[in-house]
C-alpha cells in the first residue's frame, strides 16, 4: 500500500475507530474508473480500522488529516485479492483511489 499526498490536511491524524466522511474515485491501473462518490455527489461514511472497507483504506485513512487529498495505490492483497469483484474489478488487480478526507469524529467509549 502506498499513499501520495496531493493536498495537505490540517489538524490531527484520523485515529482508529473514528467515523470517516470521505469522497473517492476508484480506478484500475489502466485508468478505467469503476466507482466514484464524486459522481454520485454523496460522500462515503465508514469506521476506520474496523474492517468495514478494504485493508488499503483502513490503513491509508489512519495516516490522513482532515481536508487531505491523497492517492492510495492498493495492491491486490490490500484490496480485493485473487477474487476481484466479478464484472467490476479483475482478479489480482492493483487499484488506485483518489481520496479526500472531508471530516472524521472520534467515537467515545
Amino acid at each position: 500500500m502506498n499513499k501520495k499526498i496531493v493536498t495537505e490536511g490540517q489538524g490531527p491524524v484520523c485515529p482508529p475507530g473514528a467515523t470517516v466522511l470521505a469522497h473517492y474515485r476508484g480506478t484500475l491501473e489502466n485508468g478505467k474508473q469503476f466507482d466514484s462518490s464524486y459522481d454520485r455527489n454523496e460522500p462515503f461514511q465508514f469506521k476506520v480500522g474496523q474492517g468495514q472497507v478494504i485493508k488499503c483504506w483502513d490503513q491509508g485513512f489512519q495516516q490522513m488529516k482532515q481536508g487531505e487529498k491523497a492517492i492510495l495505490t492498493c495492491p491486490p492483497e490490500y484490496a480485493y485479492g485473487a477474487r476481484g469483484v466479478p464484472g467490476t474489478i479483475p482478479p489480482k488487480a492493483t487499484l488506485l483511489f483518489e481520496v479526500e478526507l472531508l471530516a472524521f469524529r472520534q467515537t467515545r467509549l
